[in-house]
């Protein structure tokens, strides 16, 4: 219902409007108040990439992130990530990862980004805390925070917004009515706008998401998605459907699909109850993280592992800002 209302296909949003425009009121008073000086901003000691989004909902983001720290790390850079750490119960903040980090401590998208690139990772409420800490502990010549474009608190260097190419803004309308978070004015501001899938606009970085080959949870043995057998397919990630055309894309045509709300806690039982004997899990990445921690005794649970692919020369122009920025 809420991907009706937000995409202009339902009139519902029209009762919710006036809660958008106090939601919008409140917001903008906000950055006001920080571009006007009345709220203080913290600069960190090095460099900082915001990468965010203007919209609610899953639109790459974290692909994007991973892309960017792997890229910079290519060139010797020690990049350290950020983020808030959403959906963990840590028992202190600022908490740094490390391999026994669980995502019920730090969440999901960090343990993620922890586990692909190597980063130091940090994780607060406070983003300014978790950057302190890895300034002290890893002593990182740049800082990518993973969201937080609204996050004013925190100085940027650069700002990236990743916009889902084929929803892009729905009705326009700020939340709940819509999906706004900011005004579609704010990519006037910005440094980068990458665009995930659909058609990039003109002056937009074109990116597309390449799944590899699945991953066997328990054993990590590799093999072509296609090949999966009987798949039943779940997806906790801020727009499912996206993850069930990828595999559509890549010849799978699973029995059933399972959409979860992102950042939804899993148990063993939840997971385990979705599957029959002789039917394969087949999950997203961002899911393998959270079962990791109960997969022992399930041969059956697969993820699909995917990577950014940004469109060239623009990739090599913004990776060159960065690298800019450092040296």
């Amino acid at each position: 219902m809420i991907e009706r209302i937000w995409s202009g296909k339902s009139p519902l949003y029209l009762l919710l409007l006036p809660l958008s425009w106090l939601y919008g009121l409140v917001s903008g008073a906000i950055g006001l108040s920080y571009r006007l000086g009345l709220k203080k901003t913290w600069r960190a000691p090095v460099p900082v990439v915001v990468v965010g989004n203007l919209t609610a909902g899953g639109n790459g983001k974290t692909p994007v992130v991973i892309w960017l720290v792997e890229q910079l790390q290519q060139h010797g850079i020690r990049v350290g990530v950020v983020s808030r750490g959403y959906g963990g119960k840590a028992e202190h903040y600022p908490l740094l990862l490390n391999k026994n980090t669980t995502t019920f401590e730090a969440g999901d998208e960090p343990v993620l980004i922890y586990q692909r690139t190597g980063a130091s990772v940090a994780v607060a409420p406070r983003r300014s805390e978790a950057v302190q800490m890895l300034v002290d502990n890893a002593k990182p010549q740049l800082i990518i925070t993973d969201d937080g474009l609204q996050h004013y608190a925190l100085a940027r260097d650069k700002e990236i917004v990743v916009v889902d190419g084929v929803r892009r803004f729905g009705n326009g309308w700020w939340l709940p009515a819509g999906p706004m978070r900011e005004r579609i004015g704010r990519l006037a501001s910005v440094d980068a706008v990458i665009t995930n899938g659909g058609n990039a606009q003109f002056g937009e970085i074109a990116m597309t998401l390449q799944p590899g080959d699945a991953v066997n949870l328990l054993s990590g043995e590799r093999r072509p998605v296609h090949s999966l057998e009987s798949v039943i397919a779940m997806a906790g990630i801020g727009h499912p459907p996206r993850f069930f055309a990828t595999l559509e894309q890549c010849g799978v045509t699973p029995i059933r699909t399972v959409s979860l709300a992102d950042h939804q806690a899993l148990s063993e039982n939840d997971v385990a109850k979705l599957v029959q004997p002789g039917q394969t899990l087949l999950m997203t990445e961002k899911d393998a993280v959270k079962c990791r921690a109960f997969v022992t005794g399930h041969d059956n649970w697969w993820y699909l592992p995917v990577d950014a692919r940004l469109a060239q020369p623009q990739a090599d122009a913004l990776l060159q800002s960065l690298l800019d920025l450092v040296h």
